[in-house]
């Protein structure tokens, strides 16, 4: 099952004893932080976490599943994580 957002939030306040609104707000304001560094184009690094980065797709043939109909699919953006070596030693073991 995955960590949702409202259990980061209960985390972060048992750990820093800030109340419910404040550890809400902390980390809605990181995410939108991130989010808004993502939209522009830049990565986000997090030591001992990981690099979210910001990858140009180019514009690529395709076809629709369901009527064999080729397309060319336009170019877009992707957001990619590359893990750091300590969450890889912390996950692996």
């Amino acid at each position: 099952m995955a960590l949702t957002k409202i259990e980061i939030v209960e985390e972060i306040r048992q750990k820093t004893f800030l109340s419910p609104d404040e550890a809400r707000n902390s980390v809605e304001a990181l995410l939108e932080i991130m989010k808004t560094t993502l939209a522009s184009g830049e990565d986000v690094l997090i030591s001992g976490l990981g690099k979210f980065c910001v990858k140009d797709k180019a514009a690529r043939k395709g076809r629709n599943p369901s009527t064999e109909e080729e397309m060319i699919l336009p170019p877009r953006r992707v957001v990619t994580f590359k893990c750091s070596g300590k969450l890889r030693d912390k996950v692996n073991g």
